[in-house]
């Protein structure tokens, strides 16, 4: 069970630049232990928000409290505590990682031991190639020698802005077997802005998603995504007549599309057994039945209300 402690609150929070409001009277709350998904189009005041969180801008108006702390009043005592990303991290390329954590350790003016050094590029797979110059990294290795480098001095918070942008599949894979690991072996609160959909479904507990600033949803994953109304894909061997068929019963709450030998339509979960066993029995060949509500379907049917 997680807890009820709050870790970021925003409240009212707002940016203006000139003639663009960035950010409008937006409210939120992460609880320690979320990985909480910060989702919204490109343009949503993501990034805005993110750095009034680390206090690289100031908000126009409204608050934000860090650990039960005025981020206004307490910045330094706060931000010793939060490590982040923003957009991609840099390095001396022509080290190696092992030393451009020593640097970065002594510029942060924490105390940090070669065992945590040492710890660290094991956490995110890098121990193999510590000595390697970073020059020679991927893109894959340099972001996860970034979240290394956001986890020196051991925050209890730590916030990645869009942290697989740019990667591969694989790359993609390794960022978010990470994240998972932060949150359950090391129990971090993660703050995860993303526009890759599917990985939030994955690996966030919490999401919000907001549009042109304002928030238009925030909760938990599941509820949100309301597992009990599916949209389903049905593929038959003869659509007219199923179409047909499926007008005529209690289960279809809607027939969203036709294309070639495929049916989407919108169901309970519950009722799929039934509506697949109509098909059959009225003499079709159901070939799938297969469920595609996703978030990224929830995602588009809410910001484009919002647009």
């Amino acid at each position: 069970m997680l807890s009820t402690d709050i870790v970021i609150e925003i409240s009212r929070l707002t940016k203006q630049f000139k003639d663009v409001l960035a950010v409008d009277k937006l409210d939120l709350n992460v609880f320690k232990g979320d990985v909480f998904g910060f989702l919204g189009p490109n343009g949503a005041g993501k990034s805005t928000t993110i750095r009034m969180i680390l206090s690289l801008i100031s908000p126009s108006s409204g608050s934000i409290k860090i650990f039960d702390k005025d981020l206004l009043t307490s910045r330094r005592e706060i931000l010793k505590n939060v490590g982040a990303i923003v957009e991609k991290p840099d390095f001396y390329n022509y080290i190696s990682a092992q030393k451009n954590l020593e640097i970065l350790a002594k510029i942060s003016g924490k105390e940090v031991t070669g065992k945590r050094i040492t710890e660290l590029l094991e956490l995110v797979g890098l121990q193999n190639r510590a000595g390697s110059k970073v020059k020679t990294y991927s893109h894959g290795m340099k972001q996860r020698l970034g979240i290394a480098q956001a986890l020196l001095h051991n925050p209890e918070l730590i916030i990645l802005d869009e942290p697989t942008t740019g990667l591969d599949p694989q790359g993609v894979k390794e960022i978010r077997d990470l994240i998972i690991r932060l949150s359950k072996e090391e129990n971090k609160t993660i703050f995860l802005s993303s526009h890759i959909l599917s990985e939030i479904e994955i690996i966030a507990n919490r999401m919000i998603i907001i549009n042109k600033g304002t928030k238009i949803v925030e909760g938990e994953v599941g509820k949100l995504l309301n597992p009990n109304v599916l949209k389903v894909s049905i593929e038959v061997d003869n659509t007219e007549t199923a179409v047909n068929l499926l007008q005529t019963t209690v289960w279809v709450k809607n027939i969203e599309s036709v294309s070639g030998k495929n049916i989407n339509i919108t169901l309970e979960q519950n009722d799929i057994p039934s509506v697949n066993k109509y098909l059959v029995e009225n003499g079709l060949n159901v070939s799938a039945l297969v469920p595609v509500r996703s978030l990224e379907d929830y995602f588009l049917s809410i910001t484009s209300n919002t647009r």
